[in-house]
């Protein structure tokens, strides 16, 4: 074998070490903010104690009635079935910001005032359990970017070692001649 070859086969070989290091400490770092992000999201809303209607008023939700809100997921399907159809059924579908200027309109109407100040809370309420959802969603992320990286560096790993032989002649290529 050409001695030229036989260094960029070990340097490329320990190029490849690097990398298969680097993506190790990569995936143990979006392991564990999948493990952490996810451990977060389920002791926050748990101490929220938020539970799915039961029986539900949504049919959506019908496989949820009765659950604890835990996971990001179950966090989106309260925000965007159970509180935005509860808003919208007593608002009519109006935002907080359309009744927010009715309400400024005709500042006596205190039954418009009272729902103004119901459907803020409801606003408010979903916005911090979609917070919740998106944080879920970065968890899922991470525990995804974390098995392509282990994945990736086996696959690496492998092609160093087959480096490695190949620069010590104990591994030919089918186009090298004996």
């Amino acid at each position: 074998m050409n001695p030229s070859r036989k260094f960029i086969d070990f340097l490329v070989s320990w190029m490849g070490i690097v990398a298969v290091v680097g993506l190790l400490i990569g995936g143990g770092l979006a392991l564990w903010a999948n493990s952490y992000t996810n451990d977060q999201v389920h002791s926050q809303m748990a101490s929220q104690q938020i539970f799915f209607p039961k029986p539900a008023r949504w049919p959506q939700l019908a496989s949820e009635a009765g659950q604890q809100v835990l996971t990001g997921q179950q966090a989106k399907d309260y925000a965007d079935i159970q509180i935005l159809g509860d808003m919208n059924a007593m608002s009519g579908g109006q935002t907080y910001a359309q009744l927010s200027s009715k309400s400024r309109a005709d500042p006596t109407n205190t039954k418009l005032a009272d729902l103004v100040a119901t459907v803020f809370k409801g606003t408010t309420l979903r916005g911090l359990l979609l917070n919740a959802y998106a944080f879920g969603t970065i968890a899922t992320i991470a525990g995804w970017s974390a098995l392509v990286a282990f994945v990736g560096a086996g696959l690496l790993l492998i092609l160093s070692i087959l480096g490695f032989l190949h620069g010590m002649g104990k591994l030919r290529l089918p186009s090298e001649k004996a």
